[in-house]
């Protein structure tokens, strides 16, 4: 790999973590958690380039290949749902018992750092037979779009943890699940809208949850609380 492309393929995770890491106002998380949940997210990819393969494997053999209920089981069922569902797995193992884990917006610094460790991950095997303005697009499409999912993940993740702290289990669960399904639904939609070429509708999409979710750093940022 070009030097110069391996460096963008990092560079886009690096920022955004330092950006993440920098929101967090009332207590900085120890590097060692990060660092874990940043690895172990990474080591998703694996799992999900398996599953997806075996979907592209055995799909067509029931699914017309490219047709639209092809591509919507493609992209919500097998990448969006095994990609998310294995940073899930990893968060929910590695945080929910930590002590660490101590302010909401803790939920969203881990939530976002798993989904940054897959990207980084699954980029670098993008870019390995790719040129700069591949490395380019993902850097400003791709890899931002792994930490909104992040931070969607993260702030029902928050609220599930709160929810617990106050003794409502009914809403913990339910805000559980939706730390699940949010990101799932906003990654299907952003690879569904890609596959079938809505670049229009591709791109306000993406200016629209980014804005979301930037709101949603800042206020969850400020308005952190203890748990």
């Amino acid at each position: 790999m070009n030097p110069l492309i391996l460096v963008l393929a990092v560079l886009p995770a690096a920022f955004l973590i330092v950006y993440i890491y920098r929101m967090d106002k009332h207590e900085k998380e120890p590097f060692g958690l990060l660092a874990s949940l940043f690895v172990l997210g990474a080591l998703t990819t694996f799992s999900s380039m398996a599953i997806e393969l075996l979907y592209d494997t055995f799909a067509s053999m029931v699914i017309p290949k490219g047709s639209l209920p092809y591509k919507l089981i493609e992209n919500f069922l097998i990448i969006a749902a095994t990609e998310e569902t294995g940073k899930y797995v990893v968060l929910r193992l590695r945080t929910w018992k930590s002590p660490e884990f101590n302010y909401t917006f803790d939920a969203v610094v881990y939530a976002v750092v798993v989904s940054l460790g897959f990207a980084t991950l699954e980029n670098i095997f993008y870019l390995l037979e790719g040129d700069l303005s591949l490395a380019v697009a993902r850097g400003l499409l791709s890899v931002p779009g792994h930490a909104i999912d992040g931070t969607f993940m993260g702030f029902f993740y928050g609220m599930a943890k709160h929810a617990q702290r106050m003794g409502n289990s009914k809403r913990c669960s339910t805000c559980l699940w939706l730390a699940l399904i949010a990101p799932i639904l906003i990654h299907g939609l952003y690879d569904f809208f890609i596959s079938t070429e809505l670049l229009v509708v591709f791109l306000a999409f993406e200016v629209v949850i980014t804005i979301i979710a930037v709101k949603y750093i800042n206020r969850l940022s400020r308005d952190s609380v203890p748990l």
